[in-house]
């Protein structure tokens, strides 16, 4: 079976419905906590991610998403279902992994943005589309 190049593999992960939150943990002893608020607007969707950077959607309004579940894709990634019924994203190891390194970085980036474009976090002020 292949694994669509995966350089790592998790060794657990944790659904944590109640923190709205999702956890994982590498092969290589890295751990990695991802609230469903951030992976929800980094979703690899087409969505969201368009079909190249220049098209990438800015998604406000997210501050309360929950994850509802989890579906395994191969052995590879990792479907996850939100709460406002997105569910068209795949999570490969990789992408995931890639998101605990940047983090930081992407989360400033995304409130950076939102700020810019006169959006919010809080769905009660985000535009209706």
């Amino acid at each position: 079976m292949s694994d669509f190049g995966t350089k790592i593999k998790p060794t657990e992960i944790r659904l944590k419905r109640e923190e709205k939150a999702l956890e994982v943990d590498f092969a290589d002893g890295r751990s990695f906590h991802y609230p469903a608020e951030f992976l929800r607007v980094e979703s690899p969707s087409a969505e969201v991610q368009g079909h190249s950077p220049s098209q990438k959607t800015l998604v406000a309004g997210r501050k309360h998403v929950g994850i509802i579940d989890l579906e395994p894709v191969g052995n590879y990634a990792i479907r996850i279902k939100f709460d406002d019924l997105h569910d068209t994203g795949l999570f490969t190891w990789d992408l995931l992994y890639e998101y605990g390194l940047e983090q930081d970085e992407r989360w400033q980036n995304y409130l950076t943005a939102l700020k810019e474009s006169g959006l919010s976090r809080d769905p009660e002020k985000a535009p209706r589309l």
